[in-house]
């Protein structure tokens, strides 16, 4: 499995953004995917995931202002991410976990992309 993330760049405070992901490889064994983060000095931090079938999860820190959705025509999995702050600047990667439970913990996903710089001014 390779996964491609895109979409990070530099956007003002207050504005949007929306991350994609892409997967290739054996797709079939894919069961969620997630989008992680990490500042720099910080440990690496979930975002939200979503199951093949559509069943998401969000983790306190930007729960209110972010949407994952999968579209499993395009193996894609999407951020949609509003009301950045320039808190949240920081490399976001998407992952892949080949374990069917809804939640898997961050060392239950086999595969990460290469990561997408999200950098939010003030």
């Amino acid at each position: 499995v390779q996964l491609q993330a895109s979409g990070g760049g530099l956007v003002q405070s207050g504005g949007s953004l929306r991350l994609s992901c892409t997967a290739s490889g054996s797709i079939y064994s894919i069961n969620v995917m997630g989008w992680y983060r990490q500042a720099p000095g910080r440990q690496r931090e979930l975002i939200a995931s979503t199951t093949d079938g559509g069943i998401t999860n969000y983790a306190n820190s930007m729960k209110d202002r972010v949407t994952i959705s999968i579209d499993n025509t395009r193996n894609t999995v999407y951020l949609q991410m509003n009301s950045l702050k320039p808190e949240d600047t920081a490399i976001y990667y998407c992952a892949a976990s080949l374990l069917v439970v809804a939640t898997p913990r961050e060392n239950e996903y086999a595969y990460w992309g290469q990561g997408t710089q999200v950098t939010v001014s003030s």
